[in-house]
């Protein structure tokens, strides 16, 4: 994306103060949203719902800023539920079921071809290896990338090769066509004056790990 939601290297958002023992959740609703985002997950199988990420960076920036963590969690699940009418603006309005909705069913998952998003055992030939010079291609997709905003069109150094993976990209409308798409993983070495000019540090470096085809050749 390339709004405000992704975050990674801005500045003026204030000092990041760690809380010590800091609890798994603060608020009895932090965790009840948890739960309820993990059970509704198998409603999704067979519904052409838009991504987890993508409905995240799909909200507002004013909002998505005033917003706390679950609390974005919260929006996009119920919005993946709506859009795909499992429940209605009545029902989330008032807490209660709308007899005049229909009654929800699972479904069965669909042969879509998706290869997931875990490591595939697949051969696939490398294009980089370890010590190659690469650029990270300076894109800007309307739908969610894994690909971060600060190392658009920044050189860096592979340093391992992660092996195989479905491309994770959304398109425009938060689907994942890509995803059939296998391909290389590799870390690269970013070092901090590519990035961030004078105001990185000399001896300072960043590994980010990025999927092939968001590299070029240095």
């Amino acid at each position: 994306m390339n709004t405000i939601h992704d975050m990674g290297g801005m500045d003026g958002f204030g000092p990041i103060e760690p809380e010590e023992n800091e609890p798994v959740f603060h608020h009895r609703w932090e965790g009840r949203v948890y739960a309820l985002t993990r059970a509704v997950g198998p409603w999704g199988r067979g519904r052409e719902w838009p991504s987890f990420r993508y409905t995240l960076e799909s909200i507002p920036p004013v909002e998505y800023l005033s917003m706390s963590y679950y609390e974005r969690w919260f929006r996009m699940m119920t919005t993946r539920l709506l859009v795909s009418g499992l429940i209605s603006e009545t029902e989330l309005e008032t807490g209660y079921s709308d007899p005049g909705a229909p009654r929800p069913e699972l479904l069965s998952g669909s042969n879509s071809g998706s290869l997931g998003a875990g490591l595939l055992d697949m051969d696939v030939p490398a294009r980089f290896g370890p010590s190659d010079r690469v650029r990270a291609r300076n894109l800007h997709p309307r739908g969610h990338t894994r690909q971060p905003r600060y190392v658009r069109g920044r050189r860096g150094t592979v340093v391992e090769d992660y092996g195989v993976y479905a491309l994770q990209d959304t398109d425009e409308d938060g689907r994942r066509p890509t995803d059939r798409r296998p391909q290389h993983v590799y870390s690269v070495r970013f070092e901090s004056r590519e990035l961030w000019g004078e105001r990185g540090g000399a001896r300072d470096a960043v590994y980010v790990d990025l999927w092939e085809d968001y590299l070029e050749p240095a």
